[in-house]
């Protein structure tokens, strides 16, 4: 019996940005294999990794969006986590082994001081379980060959951390923070301090810097769809800059731009600034010292 030979996949250029809700057990790079396979994208990129383990936004960039996919990378992060009070981990997670176990008595009002406590600029150890890399290997392949390292304190800010509930050994949790925080430390850390330990036991992302999950489908959502409708989920390119200032330019300056070269710069602007011609977006500039607007990314996007 011949078997049938399945066609062959012809990879398109598509240019957008998809924000996908994450499930649960999924990588962050196979969630966007099977995206850029539905949509037969021939270039896709994610803005940064979402543990296997949690779930939740994850924008994925195609075509000329991953030019600008690391500019998501320094966003805010927002979070709802469900801790478990008196029990500590090895890993700060549920996938870690039990290291220790304490009798929860805290009540609500010490849980309000003690998240008070961890407001704004802390310092955290990042997890032996991580993908942060010692001599060109991950930590987390250490941490299960049971190796430990030392690893140096970063700062983080905490913006915003708001109790959702608090029942028994269950503790939810809404926390907006900076880049490079991670929440099963945060987890560990609010246990210690409340003294009995805890470890995170859900993650759920809910926004990456100006995105959320209110425009997010999933990976079922989007199979069940026709081709044509799964273009319409489809984000604009500049979905990943619009926090940043705007400038239009006309005809002879947008021509300039477009092939690299500097222009004026209108009063007032500074920092990266995401740049139109005919309300299209042809790129991203940052000014010089003499105030000239010069071209940093430059975006071809197909007709």
């Amino acid at each position: 019996m011949t078997e049938t030979a399945q066609p062959k996949r012809t990879w398109q250029q598509v240019d957008g940005v998809l924000l996908l809700d994450k499930p649960l057990g999924l990588t962050s790079n196979d969630a966007l294999q099977k995206a850029r396979r539905l949509f037969s994208a021939a270039k896709g990129g994610h803005t940064g990794t979402l543990d296997p383990a949690a779930t939740g936004l994850l924008p994925l960039c195609f075509g000329e969006a991953t030019k600008f996919s690391a500019d998501l990378l320094d966003a805010d992060k927002t979070y709802e986590a469900v801790l478990q009070l008196g029990v500590t981990t090895d890993s700060g997670d549920a996938e870690g082994q039990v290291v220790a176990t304490a009798l929860v008595t805290v009540d609500e009002a010490a849980v309000r001081q003690v998240l008070a406590q961890f407001m704004g600029d802390i310092w955290q150890v990042p997890p032996m379980h991580s993908a942060l890399k010692r001599n060109g290997r991950p930590l987390y392949e250490l941490a299960r060959q049971g190796i430990e390292v030392e690893r140096e304190a970063r700062a983080v800010t905490i913006h915003a951390l708001e109790l959702l509930a608090f029942a028994g050994a269950s503790l939810a949790l809404r926390v907006r923070c900076s880049k490079g925080t991670y929440i099963r430390t945060l987890a560990a850390d609010l246990g210690r301090a409340l003294g009995c330990g805890a470890h995170l036991t859900a993650l759920r992302r809910t926004a990456v810097g100006d995105l959320d999950l209110a425009g997010a489908v999933t990976l079922a959502e989007l199979e069940a769809l026709a081709e044509v409708e799964r273009r319409q989920r489809l984000q604009p390119v500049d979905a990943l800059l619009r926090s940043l200032p705007r400038v239009d330019l006309a005809d002879l300056a947008a021509e300039r731009f477009s092939h690299g070269n500097p222009v004026d710069l209108p009063p007032g602007l500074s920092g990266k600034i995401r740049v139109y011609a005919d309300g299209r977006l042809i790129g991203v500039g940052e000014p010089s010292v003499d105030q000239r607007l010069w071209p940093k990314r430059l975006v071809q996007l197909s007709v």
